[in-house]
């Protein structure tokens, strides 16, 4: 009897994986227009990240925002995202929502990203148009366009960890790493024409007088611009809705039996996988522990078990959090500041000469030209993602997470050191490649680490990690860029005050990222 039941949990195993469960094979290949349409949200988001990076320092200096609350603005959005990212991905992993668990969290980011640049591009004429009282105007325009920063910021932010969840959730294994690259190739695209759009000079021409100012155009390419690209991308791949999976699980059935009774499930993920009676193995083998699905997500969603499951995850997840903090704040270290190092160190302007003077105009072409910079960034990242997919199988992922952190370093460290127009701009390559590797890498290494830890668990022999989700993990993930955009915004400031010149920061950012190749090649876990 038990050698019996022996060779029915061996076939139950050799069944999950003909099935698609261990190595996805048997799984249908994803379209590239599917990836690409998936893909379109990333350029949308990039782009209107690219709109804020060009108009927002203008928009507040021209509603007249004091000095002494310009932190308060940078620093208040990535500490809400800090705080609220993994409570909003532990909530996608258990939403049972008819639309699917990461779309309605989707939608409903991508609307405040529209609303907020709503207030922070049109604040000044809202407020002109329903206060008539000029003292009062200046309080309310400073409160709107705040208010429409901190929202953009804070949905922008957010988003991302449930575009990828939503990516790893109906794309097998070996379509994920495709999906990341045009996820990357796509971000480099959106944010190339977001600053290329933010460098024309709207104001002479006929759409800039037909629309008022230039603000206004920009708000109307960007709302265009994001709204189509989110309808594009909530429309790639149909999500199947998280109720079906444990509807008729009984109580107390065992993981081997569920699999032999597939027919009767459904599988959270795409509509075509729950057609051809595909059932994802992590939510089988939750359903299977579970007394109460609706129990189950209510114990799950309380805040001790939330930062119960965030430490219980397992020490390499931990430390690939670590190296993403590391990245981003060498990233944001130099991106931050670069139109300003551009204008201060490179061309030697004055920021706060006066705005007739010889010197700040040479500064403001400093920054003009630093844009032109971001640009160059933004185009390599993009075709530098192209490129990874034929790098992975030479250098594998390890080789690509040291290399990107390797050039930035060298690269921020040869232009702090010998700061040149020309050397500068052909540096911004590197900076390209960095950008890449931060939007690709990291998360190739989570849905490698979901691969393998749902093959173990097939097998009987994994880890428990059913408090876990891969939305909870891709937004742990995300919360880092939050965290490094804490650390930037509440540190470098300081340390550019006490040295007296932008260039520390420049050779900060090498510095981290230097420290950041040694924990990528000691501390990261990669497997073949």
């Amino acid at each position: 009897m038990g050698d019996k039941s022996g060779q029915s949990a061996l076939r139950t195993y050799k069944s999950l994986d003909e099935e698609g469960l261990l190595g996805s094979a048997e799984l249908p290949k994803r379209p590239t227009g599917s990836l690409v349409m998936h893909s379109m949200a990333m350029f949308g988001r990039e782009f209107c990240y690219a709109v804020e990076a060009a108009y927002v320092t203008p928009v507040l200096l021209s509603v007249g925002l004091p000095k002494s609350l310009y932190s308060m603005v940078w620093l208040l959005s990535p500490i809400l995202g800090f705080l609220l990212q993994p409570v909003v991905g532990s909530a996608s992993d258990h939403c049972r929502a008819r639309w699917g668990r990461r779309r309605p969290y989707i939608l409903t980011l991508g609307v405040m990203m529209l609303l907020g640049m709503a207030m922070y591009l049109n604040g000044d004429a809202i407020i002109s148009a329903l206060i008539a009282d000029s003292r009062r105007k200046p309080i309310w325009a400073i409160s709107i366009t705040m208010i429409g920063v901190v929202l953009f910021d804070f949905a922008a932010d957010f988003i991302d960890g449930p575009i990828k969840a939503y990516l790893f959730d109906v794309c097998t294994h070996r379509d994920k790493e495709r999906g990341l690259h045009y996820h990357a190739l796509f971000t480099g695209l959106g944010g190339a024409l977001g600053y290329l759009l933010g460098a024309i000079d709207w104001a002479h021409l006929e759409l800039g007088r037909l629309l008022g100012t230039e603000f206004q155009v920009m708000f109307f390419f960007s709302s265009l611009v994001l709204t189509l690209c989110f309808i594009i991308h909530l429309c790639s791949i149909p999500e199947a809705p998280l109720t079906d999976v444990a509807k008729d699980i009984p109580p107390q059935q065992a993981p081997q039996d569920l699999a032999s009774s597939s027919d009767k499930m459904y599988e959270y993920g795409s509509i075509e996988e729950v057609k051809n009676g595909y059932v994802n193995q992590e939510l089988v083998l939750q359903g299977g522990k579970a007394k109460n699905p609706a129990e189950q997500t209510q114990r799950t969603m309380t805040l001790r078990s939330l930062l119960r499951a965030l430490r219980s995850m397992p020490p390499h997840y931990r430390c690939l959090c670590i190296s993403h903090l590391i990245g981003w704040t060498a990233f944001l270290s130099n991106m931050l500041f670069f139109t300003d190092f551009m204008g201060q160190i490179v061309y030697h302007g004055d920021p706060y000469g006066a705005h007739n003077s010889t010197e700040f105009l040479i500064y403001q072409r400093g920054v003009e030209v630093g844009c032109w910079g971001l640009c160059i960034n933004s185009m390599f990242s993009s075709l530098y993602s192209y490129f990874q997919k034929a790098l992975v199988p030479c250098i594998g992922l390890k080789g690509l997470y040291f290399m990107g952190y390797l050039l930035f370093g060298l690269g921020t460290g040869f232009i702090g050191l010998f700061p040149s127009v020309y050397s500068t701009l052909v540096m911004c390559t590197l900076f390209g490649v960095m950008s890449s590797t931060l939007y690709t890498v990291p998360f190739n290494l989570i849905a490698v680490y979901h691969h393998e830890e749902q093959k173990q668990r097939a097998l009987g022999g994994g880890p428990d990690s059913s408090s876990r989700g891969q939305g909870l993990d891709c937004a742990a993930l995300t919360c880092m860029v939050q965290l490094a955009q804490i650390l930037v915004g509440g540190g470098l400031g300081l340390l550019v005050n006490t040295a007296g010149s932008v260039v520390v920061v420049v050779i900060t950012a090498s510095a981290v990222a230097l420290i950041g190749c040694c924990f990528v090649a000691l501390f990261v876990r990669y497997m073949d």
